[in-house]
């Protein structure tokens, strides 16, 4: 009989420890992800689509998740030329830069727990692009609607070069001039969650 309560005793804590773990999926058809690069000349930005996503939140932290972009899906939005639009594109695809026909995904994935219980949260993970993983940190605004979560991040920096993307960069290169492109670029992210 005494065996029987403490197997319904730690039952019934499981059940209520898994009462407040939800399991939330990203929704990729109103999540966004822009970015903007830099160069001495200028800048250009786009879109890069986000492909899937699955993030747990427990007690009001998201203690698990990742995320993962479609790198194909990169697009320009400050061309109008579109001779011009589609050869930058395909720059960005080739192996100067992201490489997509070998690395086709990027990721990111939480790396510790994520207080969503106030406005702004301070998100911790690895970003993972042309298989490299690297630490990333940032802010995001949090807010809850019903069930649903959305996530505003507005300046991701991202410094290329710790991803083997050197093309251009002053910092490995020489007399590059006016043709110089900025280590860094950064990226606007809106995620949302839904059950």
């Amino acid at each position: 009989m005494k065996t029987k309560i403490i197997t319904l005793a730690v039952l019934l804590q499981f059940a209520i420890v898994g009462a407040f773990a939800q399991n939330y999926n990203v929704d990729v058809t109103k999540s966004t992800l822009n970015w903007k690069a830099e160069k001495i000349t200028g800048s250009h930005d786009g879109t890069i689509g986000i492909k899937s996503g699955t993030l747990k939140i427990e007690n009001g932290k998201i203690v698990s998740g990742s995320f993962v972009i479609n790198m194909s899906t990169i697009v320009c939005t400050d061309l109008t030329d579109a001779e011009y639009n589609q050869k930058l594109v395909g720059h960005l695809k080739s192996p100067d830069f992201f490489d997509v026909a070998r690395f086709s995904d990027a990721t990111f994935t939480i790396t510790k727990p994520v207080d969503v219980s106030k406005s702004v949260a301070d998100v911790q993970g690895n970003l993972t692009i042309k298989g490299i993983s690297k630490p990333i940190t940032f802010k995001a605004n949090v807010l809850k609607v019903g069930n649903s979560y959305t996530f505003n991040a507005n300046s991701i920096v991202v410094d290329r070069t710790k991803y083997d993307i050197k093309y251009g960069s002053g910092s490995f290169f020489t007399d590059l001039g006016d043709k110089a492109i900025y280590d860094e670029f950064t990226l606007k992210l809106k995620l949302v969650l839904a059950q």
